[in-house]
């Protein structure tokens, strides 16, 4: 009798989207490869402070078993929310009320990743080109020359994937805003004041078209976001502290505080972001999930959770048709892809607009509206 080979499946990306995916298939019995171009976990650093949202995140973290290790490492009282516009006057003080509990990105990631066999991640494999088969399978050349072929690929791999050309021509696109990101630690004692008017989670400075953006992390540090709004992502680079504070001249000094007393220097970041209902055609034995498919702003909250349900959810879809035939995995593909995009458009569209109304002359009091209108 001759047995059927397993089906190859590829992840290319061990970011939250890939591994809810893997963590659900390993669960259930199927083997996966995952590559990943960082060396390792701790390569570079993953980000800060993430809510999970209960029909999303929350979801993949049920399907991958984990849970009761989430909720043991959530931030009390980091779902906290304030805004305040330059002068320091405050115009929304949350509370935080347990429904979108905060965990670090890095905790969340190595939830994902202790969960899976060793070995099951490829550490230090970048692809460096995949070409299509027939029968919808896919050969994928590694930098140091190793090559894979695949029976279906997931890219899983980011904003600027090298998975998404395979179906897709589009791009990123520069939102107009860039982000220069530091940290203060051992808030409370070394920086009282910029602890105080940040409070216990998460709080937005905003007017005159910039902001800044701060959220409270484990072990008393604060994250903090100094925004502009720059024609050339490339100007905030030249921006060191001194800079910075031109650029926030006038702002309540406790607020300028989160720039000049600033513990690690300032990274840059750019904020881009894909079409808003981004598709594409569906072609055999590949797809996206994650920002691969529907990189947004930070203005809605959703770029995290989206992806672990995407992953979750494809994986569900592949083990409900049928993961060991063609057949079954292009069903639960096609499946996967419409629900992919019918779900992120609609949190595209939020997050682009909620970017211009943070950004626009009078930010923080248009954000307040935008909340108020969301309230029950």
């Amino acid at each position: 009798m001759t047995v059927a080979a397993r089906p190859v499946i590829v992840v290319v990306g061990a970011g939250l989207g890939g591994l809810a995916c893997v963590g659900v298939l390993q669960r259930h019995g199927v083997e996966v490869v995952v590559l990943e171009r960082d060396e390792g976990p701790r390569a570079r650093p993953q980000g800060g402070m993430l809510d999970l949202h209960e029909e999303s995140g929350q979801a993949a973290l049920r399907a991958v078993g984990l849970e009761d290790a989430f909720r043991a490492s959530v931030l009390p009282g980091g779902e906290a929310m304030r805004v305040l516009d330059p002068r320091g006057r405050v115009l929304v003080d949350e509370d935080d009320d347990g429904d979108r509990p905060e965990i670090p990105r890095e905790t969340l990631r190595d939830l994902l990743l202790a969960a899976l066999p060793a070995g099951t991640v490829r550490w230090g494999c970048t692809v460096r080109t995949v070409h299509p088969l027939a029968g919808g399978r896919h050969e994928i050349t590694l930098a140091g020359g190793e090559v894979l072929v695949s029976d279906l690929l997931v890219g899983a791999d980011g904003a600027w994937s090298r998975v998404r050309p395979l179906l897709s021509d589009a791009l990123p696109a520069y939102s107009g805003v860039t982000f220069a990101i530091t940290r203060l630690r051992d808030v409370e004692v070394r920086h009282p004041g910029a602890a105080a008017v940040v409070g216990g989670g998460l709080m937005f400075a905003l007017g005159e078209g910039q902001g800044l953006i701060a959220h409270r992390e484990p072990g008393a540090t604060l994250e903090v976001y100094a925004a502009l709004r720059l024609a050339d992502p490339g100007e905030m680079a030249g921006l060191v502290v001194d800079g910075l504070l031109g650029r926030f001249a006038g702002w309540a000094p406790e607020l300028r505080a989160l720039i000049a007393e600033a513990d690690e220097r300032f990274v840059p970041r750019a904020i881009h972001a894909l079409p808003v209902g981004h598709t594409w055609e569906r072609r055999p034995g590949v797809t996206l999930l994650g920002d691969a498919a529907h990189v947004m702003s930070p203005f809605a909250g959703e770029g995290a959770n989206l992806a672990m349900q995407d992953g979750a959810e494809l994986a569900r879809l592949l083990l409900e048709h049928g993961i060991t035939g063609a057949e079954g995995r292009e069903r639960a593909v096609t499946a996967h892809e419409a629900a992919m995009v019918a779900r992120a458009a609609p949190a595209a569209a939020e997050s682009a607009a909620n970017l211009d109304v943070a950004f626009g002359p009078d930010g923080a009091r248009a954000l307040h509206e935008v909340m108020l209108a969301h309230q029950p």
